[in-house]
């Protein structure tokens, strides 16, 4: 079959939340036949991986409370309106950590879970120019580590990492750095 497209013929906005809304589509499916979509729709996110000159990056740990634990993360929020992505990132890197980077290079994007959310994480690594004070959100209780990029490697494929979006970041800066492009 050539074509895999589903048309959309109804949404209903099921809940409009803060960070989500949740919708429930009718679509028609490539063969004629309908089904049900569940969709989360969400601004999207930005996650920096700041590298110093010791070829260490600049983690949070914070806990998150979908998964009731603490969880080691790279500095990330959700996207705001009104500012690029790498803008969104930058102001995150500087509140979460109190870094100021440079050198920005993008990482590509990521789609956490394409079965049920239209959400887009964009990913991009830079050196750190800087280390200052952190200010976080409000809300927002985190503590900074600084971790050699080896290390990190290594604790992504022991699984002592299992925030996606952070996993793929360093990983994809470390085959980078190994491969010269960057």
């Amino acid at each position: 079959m050539d074509n895999l497209s589903e048309k959309t013929l109804t949404s209903k906005l099921i809940y409009d939340g803060r960070v989500i809304k949740y919708f429930l589509d009718t679509v028609e499916l490539p063969d004629g036949k309908t089904a049900e979509r569940e969709i989360v729709r969400h601004p999207g996110g930005v996650c920096i991986a700041a590298l110093d000159s010791d070829n260490c990056l600049y983690f949070v740990r914070q806990f998150r409370y979908p998964y009731m634990e603490i969880t080691l993360e790279l500095p990330a929020g959700k996207l705001e309106k009104g500012s690029t992505p790498l803008e969104n990132g930058k102001r995150e890197l500087r509140e979460e950590t109190g870094c100021e980077g440079y050198s920005f290079i993008s990482l590509g994007q990521l789609y956490p879970s394409t079965g049920y959310t239209d959400e887009i994480i964009h990913l991009y690594a830079c050196r750190v120019k800087s280390v200052g004070e952190q200010s976080p959100d409000e809300d927002e209780f985190l503590n900074c580590v600084r971790i050699p990029l080896a290390e990190a490697v290594g604790m992504v494929l022991n699984n002592r990492i299992p925030d996606a979006k952070t996993q793929t970041a360093v990983l994809k800066l470390d085959a980078l750095l190994r491969s010269g492009k960057i």
